[in-house]
């Protein structure tokens, strides 16, 4: 079990850690509207992701039950994916661009229904889920669902840890990422990295 948690806790972190949509979006709360605005945000994404967990535990653990074959297959695609995932990223523009124009003050409710309807409107999150969570399963044959849980726990609470940090930092961060432009190109090539060494690691 260790064997797969251990490197699945990894590759979330530092997933988690390169800019996407919802790390930018709780830095920007952060420096618009404080660190208690950017947590209730963040709260309100790593709580879509149970959404996205359960429908790929349920969808997939039937699947899986019934042919070892067709688990193989989607394991395969789902490297494929995050070889694509990381392709996308190289083709990228490594800048980091993020503003507070337009960012108004909400009510902490209002915050945590927009985190948790950005991120369960997402087809992408459940795709990535999708072709994250199967190649990390240490029991394919035992009761899947449960694994699914375990994993989508733990991506909630590192995701939960990371956000809540950076809301935290949120002045620092900007200021820092302002004043080294290179930032953008290591986070860059760390995503891609990042991507490729999943994508083998569920193959081998």
């Amino acid at each position: 079990m260790l064997e797969q948690i251990i490197p699945f806790l990894t590759a979330t972190i530092l997933l988690t850690l390169a800019p996407g949509p919802d790390i930018i979006y709780v830095l920007v709360q952060g420096m618009a509207n404080g660190k208690k605005h950017a947590i209730i945000t963040a709260l309100g994404l790593v709580s879509g992701v149970v959404v996205h967990t359960t429908l790929v535990a349920f969808g997939v653990s039937v699947i899986i039950k019934q042919s070892e074959t067709i688990y193989l297959v989607i394991k395969c695609l789902g490297a494929a994916y995050l070889f694509f995932l990381a392709y996308k990223v190289f083709k990228s523009d490594p800048e980091i661009a993020f503003s507070t124009e337009g960012i108004k003050q909400k009510s902490l409710f209002g915050l945590y229904r927009q985190g948790f309807i950005m991120n369960v409107l997402n087809p992408k999150v459940t795709i990535f889920f999708l072709a994250l969570f199967p190649g990390f399963l240490w029991e394919p044959e035992g009761n899947t669902v449960l694994q699914f849980y375990i994993l989508g726990l733990i991506f909630m609470l590192q995701g939960f840890l990371i956000f809540v940090l950076v809301a935290i930092l949120a002045g620092s961060i900007s200021k820092y990422l302002q004043k080294h432009r290179n930032s953008g190109v290591v986070l860059k090539w760390t995503q891609v990295l990042v991507f490729i060494g999943i994508g083998v690691f569920i193959l081998v």
